[in-house]
């Protein structure tokens, strides 16, 4: 692999550390129970970061390396940062990249989840999928893309308290009857679409 080793994010407690692009727990908590065996999984606050790095690529993939790349220009440390988009068909795939920003530039996820429940009053079809796209910055200069999806549909009205954004309106194709909030982190984790792209970024590194 292009990465020299995973040492090159250098050792602490015997462990690599990586640096990941975010500052919401929610989202450090779920990559750290995939692949905290392995690494010293550190978010931006503990590395002193506490800019407000932009998101302004048009895609999924493009955001996630501007925050990828932003890390290592200004601390010179190898990263990851994810960008996730809700896609629902019925809305000609609203919120997509916007998933985050739909209510507004606040990040507000209530919001956000009122505004697509509003939007899709009287939709008669509420199928949607999730999709997170990794991005690994290279000690070569390169990024390298992982991605994972998760098929499903968006329910009438919010279940559950677990989990964070849209996840009490999302039921996953995988367990019907349950929302991602009502799913415990171990069984959220085994089906969800940042789950599958951490897992593809931890094959890569440690094959």
């Amino acid at each position: 692999m292009s990465l020299s080793s995973p040492s090159s994010f250098g050792p602490a407690n015997g462990k690599p550390v990586l640096v990941v692009a975010t500052n919401n727990q929610h989202k450090l908590a779920e990559i750290k129970a995939i692949i905290g065996h392995s690494f010293d999984v550190k978010g931006l606050a503990d590395i002193g970061c506490h800019d407000d790095i932009p998101e302004t690529a048009d895609t999924l993939a493009g955001n996630a390396e501007i925050k990828a790349r932003y890390v290592k220009d200004k601390y010179g440390l190898e990263c990851i940062a994810d960008d996730t988009g809700l896609i629902v068909d019925g809305l000609g795939g609203e919120p997509g990249v916007r998933s985050a920003r739909y209510a507004g530039p606040g990040h507000d996820s209530k919001a956000n989840m009122e505004l697509l429940l509003d939007r899709m009053v009287g939709l008669h079809d509420r199928s949607a999928r999730f999709v997170t796209v990794v991005a690994l910055t290279l000690a070569d200069g390169g990024i390298k893309f992982f991605e994972g999806t998760v098929e499903g549909h968006i329910s009438a009205s919010p279940h559950g308290s677990a989990g964070f954004g849209y996840d009490p309106v999302f039921v996953p194709r995988e367990a019907p009857g349950l929302t991602f909030a009502e799913m415990s982190t171990e069984s959220k984790n085994a089906i969800s679409h940042r789950g599958r792209a951490i897992r593809a970024l931890a094959d890569y590194l440690l094959r």
